[in-house]
């Protein structure tokens, strides 16, 4: 492990500690507080969070109440049609990385994997330890273990394609993997889903980063208003975390719902970006998207 990861997990495990710390009733607590809490100098905490987003702690730690979605409703709601419709289509992935995706057939996916070779490797990330799986053709799983444990994860990412052969392999996933976790650069995605699902999946791509929207607001855009249970499990079965922002799907209520990888995980990404968005203005997203359905 290299002393930058080392210090990407250090950050996570900072932020995931200051969630609990909040959610035990420190949401009013001050900065020297904050930091004596989870022992650390001042000056310190303010350097971890404000190099992790360019935020200060207390900003950052508004971010991370539980309200926060609520307000992420009222003030970042997004219509899917409506961003479709004024081309912001491929604002919902990360600032300026390209992203190229391909859909299996619907006969491929009913093979679950017989005869694809899979390559996996563990990466760090903002949101700690991260299982990246992938073809020839571009990434297909992106799993976060900080919550579920490795083992878990490892099993749940292979349990969706039982029958595929699966080979260790950091050096041909790595350089996608870190144009996605630096935001910069060319992804290709590998989609393997059933055709309710990939249509979930690029509905989430709608989603401008910083922005939220609903399940049944995701059930209208793909022609399904009365399919919100089953919108609701695709989401949940998303393959591919973070990149395809499963995330930003929220209940009606405000409430988070669920998130497969663990609900730490879903509120420290939409902290992140909530963030990133404030702290950094920029023209709109440059990001672009392609969608191929395999033969």
């Amino acid at each position: 492990m290299t002393v930058e990861t080392q210090e990407t997990s250090y950050h996570y495990g900072v932020m995931r500690r200051a969630i609990a710390l909040i959610d035990a009733g420190g949401e009013d607590l001050t900065l020297e507080q904050l930091a004596a809490r989870m022992d650390m100098s001042a000056s310190h905490f303010q350097r971890v969070f404000s190099a992790w987003v360019g935020v200060s702690p207390k900003r950052y730690q508004q971010y991370l109440r539980l309200g926060h979605a609520k307000s992420l409703l009222r003030e970042r709601f997004t219509t899917l049609e409506a961003a479709h419709a004024v081309g912001l289509s491929g604002s919902g992935r990360l600032h300026d990385l390209f992203l190229r995706w391909e859909a299996m057939s619907p006969g491929e996916y009913a093979r679950k994997g017989q005869g694809l070779r899979i390559f996996w490797g563990w990466f760090d990330s903002p949101f700690g330890a991260a299982l990246a799986m992938g073809t020839t053709k571009g990434i297909c799983g992106l799993a976060f273990a900080a919550e579920t444990g490795a083992e878990a994860a490892m099993r749940d990412m292979c349990a969706r394609w039982p029958l595929a052969d699966f080979v260790e392999d950091t050096t041909r996933l790595r350089p996608q993997v870190d144009a996605i976790f630096a935001q910069r650069g060319e992804a290709a995605l590998h989609m393997i889903g059933a055709p309710l699902q990939i249509k979930v999946w690029e509905a989430l791509l709608r989603i401008p980063s910083g922005h939220v929207t609903t399940y049944s607001e995701l059930a209208r855009a793909i022609g399904a208003p009365r399919a919100v249970r089953a919108v609701g499990t695709a989401v949940g079965r998303n393959p591919v975390s973070w990149l395809i922002p499963c995330h930003r799907a929220l209940r009606k209520s405000g409430e988070l719902g669920g998130y497969h990888w663990g609900l730490p995980v879903k509120r420290a990404m939409l902290a992140f970006e909530a963030a990133q968005d404030d702290a950094t203005p920029r023209a709109p997203d440059a990001a672009q998207t392609g969608l191929h359905t395999g033969n």
